[in-house]
């Protein structure tokens, strides 16, 4: 089997460019005593692959030059040489931007048919358990918060605010331009959708919306939208901190927030959090979101891209706002 594959080949300096990438194709062994091959059917793209390009200190080590990166994916089992796997079995892995792959059966997880495949790769998948563990935990949601979350059209974002209105909850979202608004709105059916775009002021656009202030706020911007979310937030209000995708391809430091000091005068909690961090809370995320997506409560946005040739276009994506919901490329 061959299989083509994505190469980090320097590190990105700000917004990367497609030099700093190649293609290759590769001859995979047959599996090993112990190992599995794996055709991928879907890839996700994630914003903190964008860090893992660079050589500063993280939560996961840098991609190393001249090889695969890494990413989420889902694929089937077309050959096995472990007893836990047979040809045809769905699984998950961290192997993606590749075609397929032979490896350890450790490297790779299996999944149940019960839902589509690519659900794995968002609510059902890491994307799903940022959005529990973020909203459920680390922002502690209870009864009667105000909630606002920021690039609520992306692949967290849009899972937070459903399972914040599914618990009752006044949910407000961020994102850019009117067709995500109107996603916003008319789909997700949101209580308040702002257009950073369209607004001089996020600020004022967010005490517009929320005139009673926020108790929880669900960071995946930072920047400007964290300011306004210091600014409009109550007294003991809980601030979750996923992402600050403003920042990741900025070569100087970010002039917001600039009201910090808010966080000491209304005793404010702000809760950074890694997902990789939680995933003993996978089983209990796992059995809510079927349960939910079972009952109609719970839909998946997705932007795909078709064929290995566009994931470097799908993960520009992420970045110049071109895309809705989780950004996939379908491999096969």
């Amino acid at each position: 089997m061959r299989s083509r594959e994505v190469r980090l080949e320097r590190r990105p300096n700000g917004s990367p460019v497609r030099d700093d990438f190649s293609f290759a194709e590769v001859d995979l062994p047959d599996p090993g005593p112990g190992e599995v091959q794996v055709r991928n059917l879907y890839m996700a793209m994630d914003p903190a692959m964008r860090g893992r390009m660079s050589e500063a200190r993280s939560y996961v080590p840098p991609f190393e030059l001249g090889k695969a990166m890494e990413g989420p994916a889902v694929g089937e089992v077309v050959a096995s040489n472990d007893p836990n796997f047979a040809p045809g079995d769905l699984v998950w892995s961290r192997l993606g931007w590749r075609e397929g792959f032979t490896a350890p059966a450790d490297k790779v997880e299996k999944r149940s048919r019960d839902l589509p495949p690519q659900a794995y790769l968002g609510f059902a998948g890491m994307t799903g358990l940022t959005a529990y563990v973020g909203l459920l935990h680390s922002a502690a949601l209870k009864p009667g918060d105000t909630v606002f979350v920021s690039a609520a059209s992306g692949g967290v974002g849009s899972v937070v605010c459903q399972i914040a209105k599914l618990k009752g909850h006044k949910v407000i979202g961020a994102a850019g331009g009117e067709r995500k608004k109107r996603y916003l709105l008319d789909v997700l059916k949101l209580d308040g959708a702002i257009d950073y775009k369209a607004e001089p002021s996020l600020t004022k656009a967010l005490a517009r919306e929320a005139p009673q202030g926020i108790d929880v706020y669900f960071d995946n911007v930072g920047g400007d939208h964290l300011q306004a979310a210091l600014a409009i937030a109550n007294k003991y209000a809980r601030f979750a901190l996923c992402g600050m995708i403003s920042q990741y391809n900025s070569t100087e430091p970010s002039a917001a927030p600039r009201n910090l000091t808010a966080a000491v005068t209304k005793e404010l909690t702000l809760q950074g959090f890694i997902a990789l961090n939680h995933l003993d809370k996978m089983d209990a995320f796992l059995a809510d979101v079927r349960a939910w997506h079972a009952a109609g409560l719970l839909t998946s946005a997705e932007t795909v891209y078709e064929g290995l040739d566009r994931s470097l276009e799908a993960f520009d994506g992420l970045f110049d706002g071109s895309g809705l919901g989780k950004m996939l490329v379908k491999i096969a």
